[in-house]
């Protein structure tokens, strides 16, 4: 217990003495908790959440959008041996230190790869959309490229305002403005409507 409450105040930047480097405090967090692994199940998870608690309570934002838990998943066992030679070598957390610093590099350089695509998408729409692109919101022009994407997508004014965080008549004009511009096309779905994209969306984008 005495050494669960030493990490939590070694996580929550409580005074040391000595400066610690925010990302360095983050991983040995990570290490300590995977380490002592002090509940029955769940250790690795609560390691990895106090990780990213640590960097975000010390301002870095960014790793709210990356993901080490897809990479570690994809290598377990370099995760495994960088605890193992850490134990080894007299608790020298170096080896930890070094492959989560590799780690969290790929992880942000797999974030800027996945914005680049985003945004080269988005180009490519406003490129065939040509003057046309202060017609659409932003949100509508997410529809296109969606639809543009998956031609036999449909949307429903609840997942469209669910994944733009509008209200529901916000989003039901939205599509309902695509729909009048005859891009969309309103079907029936159950016991509501859905829209999905018009025959040849992207000729019409481009007249």
């Amino acid at each position: 217990m005495e050494r669960l409450t030493r990490l939590c105040d070694f996580t929550n930047g409580a005074p040391e003495g000595v400066y610690v480097p925010p990302a360095l405090r983050a991983i040995i967090t990570h290490f300590m908790l995977a380490y002592d692994h002090p509940f029955v199940d769940g250790n690795g998870r609560t390691a990895r959440a106090l990780f990213y608690y640590s960097m975000l309570n010390q301002g870095y934002w960014l790793v709210e959008f990356v993901s080490i838990s897809r990479l570690l998943k994809a290598a377990p066992a370099q995760y495994g041996r960088s605890f193992l030679y850490s134990e080894d070598d007299e608790g020298d957390l170096t080896y930890f230190v070094i492959h989560q610093l590799e780690l969290l590099q790929r992880a942000i350089s797999d974030l800027h790869a996945h914005v680049q695509r985003k945004a080269d998408k988005q180009n490519r729409l406003r490129a065939a959309i040509g003057g046309r692109v202060g017609v659409f919101n932003e949100r509508q022009l997410a529809v296109l490229q969606y639809v543009i994407e998956h031609r036999s997508a449909t949307l429903t004014v609840s997942s469209h305002a669910a994944s733009h965080n509008v209200v529901l008549q916000t989003a039901r004009n939205d599509l309902g403005d695509l729909e009048g511009k005859g891009l969309l096309a309103k079907i029936r779905q159950g016991r509501g409507y859905a829209w999905t994209a018009v025959e040849g969306l992207d000729g019409l984008l481009r007249e």
